[in-house]
């Protein structure tokens, strides 16, 4: 049984037809990637598995328990932590609050501090900055926040949309590093990223969406030799 898996997933805003049928699988330990042009469908993917947008049709599962009908806060309790495109952080909450914010379903004082640490350790530089209004970091700053803020829910899978965007080139290898860092330790990740050739490096499979429908799929190097993958998403 996959960790988390999508059967037949239909999704629509008004009379948009945004996802048409898709359906995937995430094994636990995997970081698996969902590459597409704007408007194919992945962030609605993240949105409808996290529980913010709700299907017309077709199923989400997580380890065999469905999702589609669960609130999304209860979604959160049960292992599943969206990090969202754009960071949405609380800008007047400092670093600190922010973090305790993503643990919010959480009552194990405990595991709270443990995982504080933890997210300190992956982003020294949030540590420095723990009292420090969150509106006030720079992007990268902002996006290690948001990353951490989700870890801080101890998710047994963690979604992220476009954790590069808007971050310079040196900035975006250590938040690609900083990824494979949180699934080494035991988290899978479901990644949507318009970076194609760092979300293939560190990526084991990946899906790639066109207007909905998924187009391709398969293991990360088979994806990287893909004429279609090349030609459209690395600049061959």
């Amino acid at each position: 049984m996959a960790l988390l898996e999508v059967q037949n997933l239909h999704v629509y805003y008004g009379n948009i037809h945004a996802l048409k049928g898709i359906s995937f699988t995430v094994e636990e330990g995997e970081i698996v990637t969902l590459l597409g042009s704007n408007g194919a469908g992945k962030s609605t993917t993240l949105r409808t598995i996290s529980g913010l947008l709700r299907p017309r049709e077709g199923q989400i599962f997580l380890e065999g328990r469905r999702l589609e009908n669960v609130p999304p806060h209860e979604i959160v309790e049960m292992g599943v932590a969206h990090v969202p495109e754009g960071r949405r952080i609380f800008g007047r909450l400092t670093v600190l609050e922010n973090l305790l914010m993503g643990a919010f379903v959480r009552k194990d004082p405990k595991g709270i501090k443990e995982d504080l640490e933890r997210v300190f350790t992956l982003f020294p530089r949030l540590k420095e900055r723990m009292h420090q209004v969150a509106g006030t970091l720079s992007g990268g700053e902002q996006q290690m926040l948001a990353i951490g803020r989700g870890l801080m829910a101890r998710p047994r899978v963690l979604l992220l949309d476009e954790p590069s965007m808007g971050l310079a080139p040196v900035l975006v290898e250590q938040i690609f590093e900083t990824i494979q860092d949180i699934n080494r330790q035991g988290t899978t990740v479901l990644l949507v990223e318009q970076n194609v050739y760092m979300a293939l490096t560190i990526a084991h499979r990946g899906y790639v969406l066109e207007t909905g429908t998924i187009a391709i799929s398969g293991t990360a190097s088979e994806l990287r030799a893909n004429q279609r993958v090349k030609e459209a998403y690395l600049g061959a």
